[in-house]
């Protein structure tokens, strides 16, 4: 057999036992690897590499020594589980950087991390001044959390004393032009109610590039066209407007009528309504 398809079968099946080992190694081998990952990692490619280009070899034995790689990685990972004391040693323990808008100089050499790329991390965050940080700690894979104090952190509806409605996962439709059944199953519509909405946004099927429901039951489409222009969704303000329209219609009731006691009704209609529209409309007005 010729070097060069030898070498091209080698390196077929390097990858596809690469790519096997890799999964079975978990997704963190392709996010934030700890220290003992990233020796792994470097390793099983080297040897990957060394099955699929060294001819005078004997092939099989790097297959076995990537195994054994992957055996005992699977173990530590076991045993990270299992034990605390076994992940601050092979994984260390998290170094804190910032406190109290302070910054641990000792801590910033322990981990060798000069003031420049102690800057660089917090700009990641979105965080300019260290004065802001009230605790910022190093994780043992290298990023870099922040906590700002309180009066530097985001206002959102909770500080304002506002409830705001559940959002669920949005459930994708359409992709690339093609329906798709089990999303839609899932939220408990068909296609009659997709072709229903479609047609009230005046789009085909055809040239809807992806298509989402929230968990309102309203469908948002994007289009292989970028030049046409979709109508957002209305039915919840629509349904806000006519709850809306409801109380103006009671308290019009009740000012048109002289019956003491049909006002009266009006009146506490009126005032239940608008009670139930100030319950209602953190959901209607996202």
């Amino acid at each position: 057999m010729p070097d060069w398809i030898e070498i091209a079968l080698r390196t077929l099946l390097a990858m596809g036992v690469l790519f096997v080992l890799t999964k079975m190694l978990g997704k963190r081998q392709v996010s934030q690897l700890s220290l003992f990952e990233y020796i792994t990692g470097i390793t099983i490619g080297s040897l990957a590499a060394y099955v699929s280009l060294d001819l005078e070899s004997t092939w099989y034995l790097g297959l076995v020594s990537m195994a054994v790689w992957v055996g005992v990685s699977l173990g530590i990972e076991y045993l990270q589980l299992k034990s605390k004391t076994a992940r601050d040693i092979i994984d260390s323990k998290a170094t804190v950087l910032i406190k109290d808008g302070k910054i641990m100089e000792d801590n910033l050499k322990k981990e060798r991390l000069t003031t420049d790329e102690l800057m660089e991390q917090l700009r990641k965050k979105n965080v300019f001044k260290a004065a802001d940080v009230e605790f910022a700690i190093m994780e043992p894979s290298g990023d870099v959390s922040v906590l700002l104090t309180k009066e530097n952190q985001p206002l959102t509806p909770k500080h304002l004393g506002i409830n705001v409605g559940p959002e669920q996962e949005p459930q994708s439709v359409i992709m690339d032009g093609k329906i798709m059944d089990e999303p839609l199953a899932t939220i408990g519509l068909n296609r009659k109610w997709l072709d229903t909405e479609l047609e009230k946004l005046g789009v085909s099927i055809d040239n809807v590039f992806l298509g989402q429901v929230d968990s309102y039951g309203q469908l948002y489409v994007d289009l292989f066209d970028d030049q046409i222009k979709v109508p957002e969704p209305q039915k919840k303000a629509a349904l806000l407007a006519t709850l809306k329209k409801c109380e103006a219609d009671l308290e019009m009731f009740g000012l048109s009528t002289k019956d003491k006691n049909t006002k009266r009704m009006y009146e506490q209609c009126s005032k239940s309504l608008e009670k139930m529209i100030d319950e209602v409309k953190p959901l209607l007005i996202r």
